[in-house]
């Protein structure tokens, strides 16, 4: 099943859609209120300019309407100079226009400007330009009483178009450094707001690694019912755990009793001339003694590397299993050589260690001539611990098959065929490499593999 992405990518993603949309439309807003603005001032300026006309218009003796007189503006004199003006006489059938129109005549629509009040629009103007015109009609007195004039005033919109353009180009570097400053504001929002959960794993590590066996309270507040349910769940794996493991034990412990009781009638029986229903029952005794024994010991096995009590030193539990064998016939015929440091930590539950080395160690005991070596091999955060003895050694298309549950390759030697299988499953357990094989001077050589030992 394919991995989601990451909160962070999803971030970054979300970051790098929405932040340059919103900086976007925040700079269309800018220069479409900028656009606004020029054109607020226009207007305003269009205005003063009309009434500036309505003030200086004149008429002749005759009563014509005459140009105004006053106006300093360059543009209105200048042929296409973006400012020009008309005055319209509708009586009279006469009009007046400054020198900048020349031949070109402004037209705007008719019909709202009868009732005194200016509006603006955008026309056509001379040389294809577009022009924001501002009409309104004014009643001014003349000669042969008051007239009502139309008076005109336009202004080229390309300067405000260019305003505008140059105002948008203007707000561009800063909207994209803007743009990169909270994608990286948001990045850093993300990886500051994100780092409880490194320290939750980080706690939940140190509990995986038996260095604490609770999440504490140095998370944020937001994370307190994580926690609280995490430390439930740890406490309640613990328990199940321990009464499983007592359970197991009640029940292989209840098995061993009605055992001896069968091994003992199977004795009674053979006295009494039943031989071969005795020796039924004794193979009977014996297959379900040696799942007795087993099943002892998988129950103080842990299930998982995770779920041991506390790590074990190597040095220290050898050393129990070496004084607890030499104490035995073949350990004390036994030459023992014992090169480990004083002491070495290793991620593995004592428990589960002491069963994996003294496993080993017996076997080597069991099969030894005059010599059992135990050494060990440290190097870059690894330890390689080797039991060898000089025995017959195993044929070595049997060596495969030594670690299968219950296989005894010779009858002849009491045992129950369980150490090198329970080593096996110890090892699978914590993932540890197992390598078993035959020495060439004579023997057998076992090596485990321990990863992330502390010396």
């Amino acid at each position: 099943m394919r991995r989601p992405l990451s909160i962070r990518a999803r971030f970054l993603i979300v970051s790098l859609a929405s932040v340059p949309l919103a900086l976007v439309l925040a700079a269309l807003f800018m220069i479409s209120l900028f656009t606004s603005n020029l054109e607020r001032r226009l207007d305003a300026e269009l205005g003063g300019l009309v009434g500036t006309l309505a003030g200086a218009v004149g008429f002749g003796p005759d009563g014509a309407l005459s140009p105004p007189a006053g106006l300093f503006d360059r543009r209105f004199v200048t042929p296409y100079g973006g400012l020009y003006w008309q005055i319209e006489d509708a009586a009279a059938g006469t009009q007046v226009r400054s020198e900048s129109l020349w031949d070109f005549t402004l037209s705007v629509p008719p019909e709202r400007d009868r009732d005194g009040s200016a509006h603006t629009y955008e026309i056509g103007g001379p040389d294809a330009a577009r022009l924001t015109a501002q009409v309104r009609q004014v009643s001014v007195p003349s000669p042969t009483g008051p007239r009502a004039l139309r008076i005109i005033v336009a202004a080229d919109r390309a300067p405000l178009v260019e305003a505008s353009r140059g105002f948008a180009w203007d707000i561009v570097p800063y909207i994209v450094g803007l743009a990169a400053f909270l994608i990286a504001a948001s990045l850093l929002q993300l990886t500051y707001g994100l780092k409880p959960l490194s320290t939750l794993a980080s706690a939940l590590d140190r509990i995986r690694e038996r260095r604490g066996e609770k999440l504490d309270r140095g998370l944020p507040q937001e994370f307190e019912p994580v926690e609280i349910a995490v430390n439930r769940l740890l406490d309640s794996q613990r328990q199940a755990i321990a009464r499983a493991r007592a359970r197991a034990g009640d029940l292989a412990h209840g098995l061993k009793t009605p055992l001896t009781v069968l091994a003992n009638d199977a004795l009674v029986l053979r006295e009494r001339g039943q031989g071969e229903i005795a020796d039924e029952i004794e193979h009977l005794v014996k297959v379900m003694r040696t799942h007795t024994d087993r099943e002892l010991v998988r129950a103080r096995i842990v299930s998982s590397a995770e779920l041991r009590q506390s790590d074990g030193d190597l040095a220290a539990i050898v050393g129990q299993v070496v004084r607890t064998l030499k104490r035995t016939a073949a350990g004390e015929a036994a030459e023992w050589i014992v090169d480990l440091p004083d002491r070495v930590v290793l991620p593995v539950d004592p428990h589960d260690l002491r069963e994996l080395t003294g496993n080993i160690v017996e076997n080597a005991v069991k099969w030894t001539r005059t010599r059992v070596a135990i050494r060990w091999v440290f190097a870059s955060g690894t330890v390689m611990l080797v039991v060898e003895d000089d025995g017959p050694g195993v044929d070595p298309a049997k060596i495969s098959t030594m670690t299968d549950r219950g296989t005894r390759h010779d009858e002849r030697t009491p045992g129950t065929g369980l150490g090198l299988s329970i080593v096996r499953e110890i090892c699978d357990v914590y993932s540890l490499p197992l390598a078993i094989e035959n020495r060439e001077s004579g023997g057998l050589r076992v090596a485990v593999e321990f990863p992330s030992a502390t010396a």
